[in-house]
C-alpha cells in the first residue's frame, strides 16, 4: 500500500492500531465501496466527537467497555456491542478507563449502503449485540488484511466482505433487555462455554450443568436471546465436528459417533443427516 498520511478523522488516542484505508473520495455515483477501516485499542483519554461524518461506519466492540451517545441517546459499549453512524448522525464514543475499549470498524459509501444497514439488521444510527463473536471478528480481520494489501483486489473483496459482515452480523445478532443485563451475560457465558467445549458435551443437561445453570433455565436463556435453542445449537456444533472427523480422518463411522458421546451409531447418522442433508458415510464419499 502506498505510504500515506492516516485521515485526520483516525483518532490518535490509541495504544495501538491496524488500519487501511482505499479511495477515501470515490465518484457519487459509486454503487459501494470500501474506503476504510481497522482495529484501534484505546489510551484512557480516547475521545471521538462529531456532528456528522462523512462515510457510513459499522464498529463493534471486541473488548472493554465504554459510552456511546448516538443522536442524544446515551449507550452502554461493551463486547459485542455493535452500532453504526454516518452522515447526519451526530456521535460521541468514549472508553472505560478502567476496561479500555479495542473496536474495529468499517467506513463505506454508495447508493447501496441502505442495502448493508438492513442486511445485517440495524439502523444507521442504532445500536445491537452479536453472540459469537469470534465469527463476526473473523470477516473484520479479512476486510483488514485484504485492506492493508491495497492491491487490485482490494476493493472488490472489501465489498464483498463487508456484505458478508452485515449477513454475519445479522445470523449472530441477539436480543438483550434494555441496558444489558444478568440474563443475557450468563447467555453470553454459557454460548462462550458450549463453543469450546462442544467435544465433550453429549446433552443439554450436561452442557447446563457445566455452565452451572438449570437446564429449563439454558432453554429460557437461548430462547430470549438467541436465534436456535440450546439442543440445536449444541447438536451443530457436535455434527461440525463429525463433518471435520469425516473429512480429515479414515476412523470409522462408529468410531466418530462413539469419540462424540453417541452409543447409538444409528441416531448419530440420523442427526447427521438431518443436519447436511446426506447421511455420513455419503458426506465422506465427497472427499
Amino acid at each position: 500500500m502506498p505510504d500515506r498520511a492516516s485521515p485526520s478523522f483516525f483518532s490518535a488516542a490509541v495504544t495501538s492500531a491496524r488500519r487501511f484505508y482505499l479511495d477515501l473520495a470515490p465518484p457519487a455515483n459509486t454503487p459501494l465501496v470500501v474506503v476504510c477501516g481497522g482495529y484501534e485499542e484505546s489510551q484512557p483519554d480516547y475521545e471521538i466527537v462529531r456532528e456528522t461524518f462523512p462515510y457510513y461506519s459499522i464498529e463493534l466492540v471486541a473488548r472493554g467497555r465504554g459510552e456511546l451517545v448516538l443522536r442524544g441517546e446515551q449507550h452502554a459499549l461493551r463486547q459485542g456491542t455493535v452500532f453504526s453512524y454516518g452522515p447526519g448522525v451526530s456521535h460521541t464514543i468514549t472508553t472505560s478507563r478502567q476496561s479500555r475499549l479495542g473496536k474495529y470498524f468499517v467506513d463505506f459509501v454508495g447508493v447501496e449502503a441502505p442495502h448493508v444497514f438492513a442486511a445485517a439488521g440495524i439502523t444507521l444510527g442504532g445500536v445491537g449485540r452479536v453472540g459469537s463473536l469470534p465469527e463476526v471478528v473473523l470477516i473484520f480481520n479479512e476486510l483488514i488484511r485484504d485492506g492493508m494489501r491495497g492491491d487490485d483486489f482490494s476493493a472488490e473483496l472489501g465489498v464483498a466482505l463487508l456484505r458478508c459482515l452485515a449477513l454475519r452480523i445479522a445470523a449472530n445478532r441477539v436480543t438483550q433487555p434494555s441496558g444489558g443485563g444478568t440474563p443475557y451475560e450468563t447467555y453470553l457465558r454459557c454460548v462462550e462455554y458450549i463453543d469450546a467445549h462442544a467435544a465433550t458435551l453429549v446433552s443439554q443437561q450436561q452442557a447446563a450443568a457445566e455452565c452451572g445453570v438449570s437446564p429449563a433455565y439454558l432453554s429460557r436463556l437461548f430462547k430470549q436471546h438467541g436465534r436456535q435453542s440450546a439442543h440445536q445449537h449444541l447438536t451443530r456444533l457436535r455434527m461440525n465436528l463429525a463433518a471435520e472427523l469425516l473429512r480429515e480422518t479414515n476412523d470409522q463411522v462408529q468410531a466418530i459417533a462413539g469419540g462424540l458421546g453417541y452409543s447409538d451409531p444409528f441416531h448419530f447418522s440420523r442427526t447427521f443427516k438431518a443436519t447436511f442433508g446426506i447421511s455420513p458415510r455419503a458426506f465422506r464419499a465427497l472427499r
